[in-house]
């Protein structure tokens, strides 16, 4: 019963996002090592620059609204407030967005070209596991606010 009711506190997501954007991230740069993927010509790899620098603003712009607003950024936690502004105006996971920038940005600079081929499997997971789980929370827990929001607002862009 405890379990049940837990699960109506936070989205019943299949493990902590940072994780499923690091560990693929980690396990390319390995393989990387492991198994040279073919090189990647040195421009390409210096486009990592702007993407890291951007996924990192997007992601202080994030905290910053999520502190502002008092609800909490940890989706094990329960949302207090169905946050609509800043990056929120933009993106319905502007936290998502910026680890996918991130995680592209660093597989570019380093070269990592497994990591790349990886994302579209990362992306897939955090979709399904993280993503329609929250949003499926979020409907249930702010109602037609959520709906309205989800009508206005794209999932990713």
């Amino acid at each position: 019963m405890a379990e049940k009711m837990d699960a109506h506190r936070h989205p019943d997501v299949i493990a902590p996002p940072p994780l499923l954007f690091l560990g693929p991230l980690l396990a390319g740069l390995l393989l990387g090592r492991l198994v040279r993927p073919p090189r990647m010509p040195g421009p390409v790899r210096l486009l990592g620059l702007p993407l890291l620098a951007a996924g990192a603003a997007l992601g202080g712009w994030f905290f910053a609204t999520m502190r502002r607003a008092g609800t909490p950024v940890d989706p094990y936690e329960t949302p207090v407030a169905l946050v609509t502004e800043g990056p929120f105006e933009y993106s319905r996971n502007p936290a998502y967005l910026c680890m996918t920038l991130i995680y592209t940005g660093v597989s570019l600079l380093a070269g990592a070209g497994w990591s790349l081929l990886m994302l579209p499997g990362v992306l897939a997971v955090v979709d399904r596991g993280v993503v329609r789980r929250e949003e499926a929370y979020l409907e249930d827990h702010f109602g037609a606010a959520y709906r309205e929001y989800r009508a206005r607002v794209g999932r990713w862009l």
